[in-house]
């Protein structure tokens, strides 16, 4: 089960919606009723999110291409989103819907964007460092290229 491709992408994201778990219960259990405390739990966790998407993908990015390991972090977050937008809400004690349309959409561009600009900033650095996969592979070519010895022409 461990080895099938789907087993990675629901872990991750069930791990981003236990982040979600534990700042909604700190939230529910040391601060109830205080909106300040509630804002900054809330930017924290979006922050974790980001943290984890960004060494994840500078793991992920190191041992497979692109279009390999995009897919799965991508299907990963948005499963995540939608458990941490949809089912999160009934942990703190509400429905997904309770602060208003407003409120839903908000967490939702707000959770897209920590886990883009997380991923970006894994890839990144990755890339900045000469790490990830392409740069690994461009230099295995110029130097398989350079340890070669010339062919000689006969005519």
């Amino acid at each position: 089960m461990r080895q099938q491709r789907w087993f990675p992408i629901v872990v991750l994201a069930l791990s981003l919606f236990a982040i979600n778990v534990v700042a909604r219960l700190v939230i529910r259990i040391g601060f109830p009723g205080n909106e300040t405390a509630e804002s900054r739990a809330s930017v924290v966790m979006f922050a974790v999110i980001g943290l984890v998407l960004a060494t994840l993908t500078f793991r992920w990015c190191q041992r497979m291409s692109l279009s390999r390991w995009l897919p799965d972090l991508a299907a990963a977050a948005l499963g995540g989103m939608l458990l941490t937008v949809l089912v999160g809400p009934f942990i703190s004690g509400d429905t997904p819907f309770a602060g208003g349309a407003g409120n839903f959409f908000s967490q939702i561009w707000l959770y897209s964007g920590f886990a883009i600009v997380g991923t970006l900033l894994g890839y990144w650095i990755a890339t900045a460092l000469g790490r990830d996969y392409r740069s690994k592979s461009l230099r295995a070519y110029a130097q398989a290229r350079t340890t070669r010895p010339r062919r000689v022409v006969g005519r």
